[in-house]
């Protein structure tokens, strides 16, 4: 199930990022530049392993990991949390855990977009990506 997010994705329209970034901690000067940015994703799958590359003029970012295994990351923002991604109902659900706070990045295929819906408490961010040619 996880093989229809493989592909390469550009950012097409995003929604209250800034908002999630604040909630999440990420500095004002960092918050003005990632919102300027336009990023795309790569999913990759080469057996069990999920890789998500995420590229940038600003900055780029890479992890890999199998579904339901807990690991170690440094997000794009330089926070260091525990991750755990799982395949729910055909969404990826990728939670983040650092200093007792809980973040949830849910990724899910709508007519043929990636929906990259990003939870902070009550702060709800939405980011569309468009599958390249």
């Amino acid at each position: 199930m996880a093989e229809a997010f493989a592909g390469t994705w550009r950012l097409v329209d995003s929604s209250h990022f800034d908002e999630y970034m604040k909630a999440i901690g990420v500095g004002f000067a960092t918050r003005q530049i990632a919102n300027l940015t336009k990023p795309t994703t790569i999913i990759e799958l080469e057996g069990d392993t999920v890789t998500v590359k995420t590229q940038s003029t600003f900055k780029s970012t890479e992890i890999s990991f199998k579904l339901e295994e807990e690991f170690e990351e440094t997000t794009a923002d330089d926070r260091h949390v525990k991750s755990l991604v799982t395949l729910d109902g055909g969404k990826l659900v990728h939670v983040q855990k650092w200093d007792g706070k809980e973040t949830t990045l849910v990724r899910e295929l709508q007519d043929g977009k990636l929906i990259l819906t990003l939870t902070m408490g009550t702060v709800v961010c939405t980011r569309t990506y468009e599958k390249a040619t």
